[in-house]
């Protein structure tokens, strides 16, 4: 795959003396794509400021992740029951963290282009409201993580802990970053899986890390062509090539991991393997948005407005379903 920052030069020639070179998004002379220039100048959020900063937009990930370990399993009502209670908890931790990370980051985000619409950095609501947001978030997660036991509570207690950690220091650490990132969604499915008492799936686990870097890559892909380096101190150590290169490296590992997963430890039969071109489907699309269409900043909104991507997601959970009750 072609980076989108690859210089181009004809016979030898440097990119002084050939042609000019390509410009990454956002670069000087080159300039965003309409596409970061419309994430770009989008707009606050209509919901009520103390909503916003929950960022319920953001809800869908542990809507989608928690609930994996279900897979191939033989469904009961008390098992929905425990996930959804996982669900909830990690709907709460996970709001709880925006909340603590929009009070740390308020003076950064107040010079970035879209993050400046947030509620604190935008002064919709004040940092002492939303010191109380976060106290009363806490106080609705603590019985929570009590009535659900330590297979739910340990995950979510962990993903606090590691998100405190993104919060103070590893944010800014090129590569940690983003691994840190996407160990908040494996500790999303540890948690699914304390909550069903199914044994755990290490290829799962890795199919999910994978598939969860290659989101966040994407994402820092166009931060570093939307706003350049500025904002996000860790994007110094990132261009778009070395990101489309470990794109493609996780987008890879992905696919192998889903369909070892498929064929090893998920309780579905051989013909489940038939979803495995639907799985490289979506990873094109996904590629595609990335670095063709220059967007990717929100994946979870792409992943939710993309017709493409619902077209498969829905095929693709048609074709799970009817192999699970087969």
């Amino acid at each position: 795959m072609t980076s989108l920052s690859e210089q181009s030069s004809q016979h030898g020639q440097s990119p002084q003396h050939g042609r000019s070179p390509q410009h990454e998004p956002g670069t000087p002379g080159g300039g965003p794509p309409e596409p970061a220039r419309r994430t770009a100048a989008a707009g606050p959020s209509r919901l009520p400021a103390p909503l916003a900063l929950l960022r319920p937009g953001q809800w869908p990930k542990n809507v989608l992740v928690v609930p994996l370990p279900l897979l191939g399993a033989d469904l009961a009502w008390d098992m929905a029951a425990r996930i959804a209670v996982a669900m909830a908890a990690f709907v709460l931790a996970s709001s709880l963290v925006y909340v603590v990370n929009d009070l740390a980051d308020v003076e950064r985000d107040r010079r970035h282009p879209v993050k400046r619409h947030r509620p604190l950095a935008a002064g919709r609501i004040t940092p002492r409201a939303a010191v109380a947001l976060a106290a009363l978030l806490a106080a609705l997660l603590v019985p929570l993580l009590a009535a659900s036991g330590p297979g739910v509570a340990a995950p979510v207690l962990l993903y606090l802990a590691v998100n405190a950690a993104y919060s103070w220091k590893l944010k800014h650490l090129p590569l940690l970053d983003v691994f840190v990132v996407a160990t908040g969604f494996v500790l999303r499915l540890l948690g699914g899986y304390g909550a069903s008492g199914r044994p755990l799936s290490a290829w799962l686990v890795l199919t999910v890390l994978t598939l969860c870097l290659v989101l966040i890559v994407g994402k820092r892909r166009h931060e570093l062509g939307v706003a350049g380096s500025g904002h996000r101190p860790a994007l110094v150590g990132y261009s778009a090539h070395f990101l489309d290169l470990v794109l493609v490296l996780c987008s890879g590992l992905t696919v192998v991991g889903y369909l070892l997963y498929l064929r090893t430890e998920s309780g579905f039969e051989t013909g489940a393997l038939l979803t495995a071109p639907l799985a490289l489907f979506a990873l094109f699309r996904y590629l595609q948005i990335v670095v063709v269409h220059a967007e990717g900043g929100n994946p979870v909104r792409t992943l939710l407005r993309d017709r493409a991507m619902l077209a498969t997601a829905a095929l693709w959970a048609a074709l799970l379903l009817t192999f699970q009750l087969t």
